[in-house]
């Protein structure tokens, strides 16, 4: 029968705490495991967890300033989608472009490009006139069969490393 004064935790459960300081014999005598004198063998002694010791501290290795951010030349866009070329067809219009978008009210930022992504269907014949499309979005129009014209091209350019050809360095020979 389980009662309070049976209860027993399971087999390994539990581990038996080292007694420490009791003779050279129990394996942790004299020192108590704290090795000799010194900051560390003192009671209440030790050092914050980001003490590195001699070591120069790993805040004090990192840069002061904050590091450089791609971010200030991102290209931002306003963004528009099949499915909005889609409502804007189906109000009458024949040309979607930015000012036909701005007129409609659909895009409320004139300064910046207008991106055509590739979210839902087009059923109506409209030519489409943006700054840039995703490549869903061509393909879903040139499949349609009507047309798109993109203003500029604004591509990601991807930076490929050449290697440079190398003129051997010369072994200076002693005199």
């Amino acid at each position: 029968m389980l009662s309070t004064n049976t209860i027993k935790p399971n087999t390994g459960s539990r581990k038996k705490f080292k007694r420490l300081g009791r003779g050279n014999g129990s394996g942790k005598g004299t020192f108590s495991g704290r090795g000799m004198n010194g900051q560390n063998c003192r009671s209440g002694g030790w050092v914050p967890d980001w003490f590195e010791w001699g070591q120069t501290p790993l805040f004090r290795r990192m840069p002061k300033l904050k590091g450089f951010s791609n971010a200030k030349f991102k290209k931002h866009f306003t963004i528009i989608n099949l499915s909005d070329v889609e409502l804007a067809a189906k109000a009458g219009l024949k040309e979607v472009s930015k000012q036909t978008l701005l007129e409609a009210n659909m895009i409320s930022n004139k300064n910046l490009p207008v991106k055509l992504l590739g979210k839902g269907e087009l059923k109506a014949k409209v030519t489409v006139v943006v700054e840039a499309a995703s490549s869903s979005a061509v393909s879903a129009i040139e499949a349609a069969g009507w047309k798109i014209e993109i203003l500029s091209a604004i591509a990601v350019e991807v930076e490929t490393k050449t290697q440079e050809d190398k003129t051997p360095v010369e072994e200076k020979t002693k005199k």
